[in-house]
C-alpha cells in the first residue's frame, strides 16, 4: 500500500498510508492527514486514488503545492519516489515494490524562522516574549526629537510671555 512519508526536519518519519480514495492534508486536525506546520494551509490539498494513480489536487493553498518543485495547478499525478512539497514541508510518496529516489531534488526554497504563534497573538501584545519571537520594540527617535522640539518651543513662548509681563509691570504709568 502506498504511503506518504514526511522528510522535513522536526517531522521526519511521520507517515500516512493511503487507504481511502480521498485523503485531505492540512494544518488543522479535521484533515485525514494533519501536518502541523505554519507554512501548510488549514486545508492544503487532497490526495486522490484513481486506479493505479495517486493524484494531488491543490485546494487554493496559500504557499502552494509542488511535485518535484513544479507547482500543481488543478490536479497532477504523484509517482513513487517523487517529493510533494506543501509550503515548506516535504513529503515523499513510497509504494511497495518501487525504489525511492536516492537523491532528493535541489530545493531553492528559503527557510523562514518561526514567527509568532496563534496562541501568542491571542494572549495580547503585552504577553509576547521578544526573545522567543525575534521581534523587538521599535526605537522611535523621531518621536523623541518631536518632544524635545515642542519642549524648546514651549520654553521660548513662556520666556516671551514672562518678558512681556515684566515689561508691563516696569513701564511707568
Amino acid at each position: 500500500m502506498a504511503k506518504l512519508v514526511v522528510l522535513s526536519e522536526g517531522m521526519t518519519g511521520q507517515a500516512y498510508e493511503l487507504k481511502v480514495d480521498k485523503t485531505t492534508i492540512g494544518r488543522v486536525d479535521d484533515n485525514t492527514f494533519p501536518v502541523a506546520h505554519p507554512s501548510v494551509s488549514s486545508h492544503h490539498c487532497e490526495v486522490l486514488l484513481k486506479g493505479n494513480d495517486v493524484v494531488i489536487k491543490d485546494l487554493n493553498s496559500t504557499n502552494g503545492t509542488f511535485i518535484n518543485n513544479q507547482q500543481v495547478t488543478g490536479e497532477a499525478v504523484l509517482k513513487a519516489g517523487q517529493i510533494l512539497r506543501l509550503g515548506q514541508v516535504e513529503i515523499r510518496l513510497e509504494a511497495p515494490g518501487a525504489t525511492p529516489s536516492a537523491k532528493r531534488p535541489v530545493d531553492s526554497t528559503m527557510v523562514i524562522p518561526k514567527g509568532v504563534s496563534l496562541q501568542q497573538l491571542e494572549q495580547g501584545p503585552g504577553q509576547l516574549d521578544t526573545a522567543k519571537t525575534g521581534f523587538t520594540k521599535k526605537d522611535d527617535k523621531s518621536k523623541k526629537l518631536l518632544i524635545i522640539g515642542l519642549s524648546a518651543f514651549a520654553l521660548v513662548i513662556i520666556s516671551v510671555f514672562v518678558y512681556i509681563l515684566v515689561s508691563q509691570v516696569q513701564a511707568p504709568h
